[in-house]
């Protein structure tokens, strides 16, 4: 039965475009999209520990070549589970074999500004910290990278070379979820975070520059011994956390454009899946392997995810995960080298880690190339006041006795300037520091012997263009200052008039001028007119207000008050206008339909209703009062009734002619 899954193209583009690579594509441009590389997978096989196991049980793995292999399937004997990788290591491969065919090919990507990974995976026993760091008589991949890297950027950076390279380490581990500096061990737990560019950086992480491999070994070797290790049943030297070593390769270009780029390369040693039945852990130990199998878990639920295409990717979930983020989904050249065990007692330990490689394998990355640009520092050229200003502001700065007791050649320099700026006087707005850059330039030419006219005084298109916008922008602001003065001299003229048309002005105003494209509204005016004329109208309208004496009590220090008499005035309506709209409204309440009744005042539909069926009942009212007798309208509401809807009725009959 064949386990390699069949290749997802579209799952493939959906998992690069949600994971971190997304994010490269401002770093290299949205049009030039970085192509896609998928992770390589590696599996190596590590003899048996003894040769009485291997004398008395067979393996549960087989080689077929050099990509695949074989494991028995413990449902069915008779068959077995087949998987393909990009490269497999039998018993008797060596650490050179693993190196030369795996890793030292992602090297060259440093160079290239791009980042790398190698990552160790498998079982607790299964041989990953000897295949990563290995032995004085056998070097692992660790050692190896570092004795090659640091002999190509010597000859990269030799003199002669366009690039100047450097090589920087760093050595952490996590623990327990806890990311500790194995240079300083005193620093405690430092944060993983991410900068404006999707970078996965550790701040307060300790870096330390090395030239040769005696720099790495001094600083390595005494790292190593503070990394978290202890006995289990399988192994007596387990690694209780996950080791990264990060090395960063930087260069910088000599000549011009000056480019800068960085490559980091990390090499992980990550801790085995325990299965704490058969490794006897108790106490810190049981501790220990809790949180290694959690972040492994998440580390596996990160490349599902990946393959998956889904739109989160859990690499928050775990300090290990979110230290990967670029090396699964990102933007590294990542192979991962699976240690496997021939013993029958981590069959299920080595199907494991083969479906977790498999399913790895699909994972895309979209490796790009760290690259800025570092324009050359040039020495900073002071300017006086008198080559910055124009001919004719530098006459006016000059005081009466510089100008009678100039010499000749004092005189002829400054014309010489002026007319090397005649230019830039056009543009005084300028900003000085690109104003200082554009004159050291032009000295520089003048140094060196540039023939023909100055580059200042040959502008391109573009600076035309600019310099007839900044006159048009002037021209335009002294239009608009003629026009502020205009309008304040007319305000000025308006504040002198006479006493007396500003009585009229005011007594009735103008409307005010509209700005073009609005409608003014017509503004009211207020007309005054005599107190007879509007005693006269009132008396032949609604309403007389008469004059009389209201009594108020009036506090002294007597125990008695004391009544003062104040003049107010009090509303009184004419007979006549009540007597008519009672009868007006007698006719509405005997004649009017419901929709006539509801148009008067505190009588909706219900109130409606009711006194059409009195009338059809008991006939016509003889009076308004008799509104009582309808159920359900009380006195009260015949009273407020009445002042409601009289004064309106009378009002309305008597003034709607008029």
């Amino acid at each position: 039965m064949n386990i390699e899954a069949k290749a997802r193209p579209r799952r493939r583009e959906m998992a690069a475009a949600t994971s971190g690579a997304g994010r490269c594509l401002s770093k290299v441009g949205a049009s030039r999209r970085p192509p896609p590389a998928r992770v390589r997978v590696a599996v190596r096989l590590r003899p048996f520990m003894d040769e009485a196991t291997r004398a008395n049980e067979a393996p549960c793995v087989r080689g077929i070549d050099s990509y695949s292999l074989e494991v028995a399937n413990w449902r069915k004997y008779q068959e077995t589970l087949k998987y393909q990788f990009d490269a497999f290591y039998g018993e008797k491969s060596t650490q050179q074999d693993i190196y030369v065919g795996s890793v030292q090919p992602i090297l060259r990507h440093l160079l290239e500004g791009q980042n790398a990974s190698v990552l160790a995976y498998g079982p607790t026993g299964a041989g990953k910290t000897h295949t990563m760091l290995g032995s004085p008589k056998q070097p692992g991949v660790i050692p190896r990278a570092l004795m090659d890297l640091l002999q190509i950027t010597r000859e990269e950076s030799a003199e002669g070379r366009p690039w100047d390279l450097s090589v920087t380490m760093s050595y952490l581990e996590i623990y327990q979820e806890k990311v500790l500096d194995l240079l300083d061990p005193a620093s405690g737990d430092l944060a993983i975070r991410e900068d404006c560019r999707g970078n996965i950086l550790i701040p307060g992480l300790t870096e330390r520059h090395i030239t040769t491999f005696s720099d790495f070994e001094q600083h390595f070797l005494p790292a190593s011994k503070n990394r978290v290790v202890g006995a289990t049943r399988l192994n007596q030297r387990s690694s209780r956390s996950h080791a990264v070593l990060l090395v960063k390769v930087g260069q910088r270009e000599r000549l011009a454009p000056f480019r800068h780029r960085e490559g980091k390369l990390y090499l992980i040693d990550l801790a085995g899946s325990e299965d704490n039945r058969r490794t006897g852990n108790q106490g810190i130990r049981l501790k220990e392997s809790g949180a290694i199998n959690t972040s492994l878990f998440v580390l596996g639920k990160v490349v599902d995810a990946l393959n998956q295409g889904l739109p989160r990717i859990p690499y928050r979930d775990s300090k290990l995960t979110r230290l990967l983020q670029d090396s699964l989904g990102g933007s590294a050249h990542s192979i991962i080298i699976a240690n496997i065990a021939p013993e029958r007692r981590f069959y299920q330990d080595t199907v494991s880690a083969l479906n977790f490689t498999a399913r790895s394998k699909e994972v895309i990355n979209r490796p790009f190339t760290n690259e800025s640009l570092q324009p050359h520092a040039l020495a900073p050229v002071k300017l006086s006041q008198k080559e910055l200003l124009g001919p004719s502001e530098a006459k006016k700065a000059k005081g009466p006795e510089e100008e009678s007791t100039g010499s000749p050649e004092s005189i002829a320099a400054p014309a010489s300037a002026s007319q090397k700026l005649s230019l830039l006087q056009k543009l005084s707005n300028m900003d000085p520091a690109m104003l200082e850059n554009l004159l050291s330039l032009d000295r520089l030419l003048g140094s060196q012997g540039s023939q023909g006219t100055p580059l200042l005084n040959t502008p391109k298109r573009e600076r035309m263009v600019l310099i007839k916008t900044v006159e048009e922008k002037d021209l335009e602001i002294e239009r608009l200052k003629m026009k502020q003065k205009e309008l304040e001299a007319k305000v000025l003229a308006q504040e002198v008039l006479d006493p007396k048309e500003k009585e009229n002005t005011l007594a009735s105003p103008q409307p005010l001028p509209s700005c073009p494209g609005t409608t003014a509204r017509p503004l009211k005016r207020a007309v005054v007119m005599p107190l007879q004329l509007i005693q006269k109208q009132a008396e032949s309208k609604i309403h007389i207000l008469k004059k009389g004496h209201k009594r108020k009590l009036e506090p002294s220090h007597v125990s008695k008050p004391v009544e003062k008499a104040e003049d107010c005035w009090e509303l009184q309506i004419s007979p006549e206008l009540l007597a008519h709209g009672r009868k007006k409204l007698l006719d509405l309440l005997n004649e009017g339909s419901a929709r006539d009744l509801r148009s008067l005042q505190l009588i909706g539909q219900k109130k409606a209703q009711l006194i059409l069926g009195w009338r059809e009942l008991h006939g016509p009212f003889s009076k308004v009062e008799d509104l009582e007798q309808v159920e359900g309208i009380s006195g009260k509401q015949v009273e407020s009734f009445l002042k409601a809807n009289l004064l309106g009725l009378a009002a309305g009959q008597h003034c709607g002619p008029s």
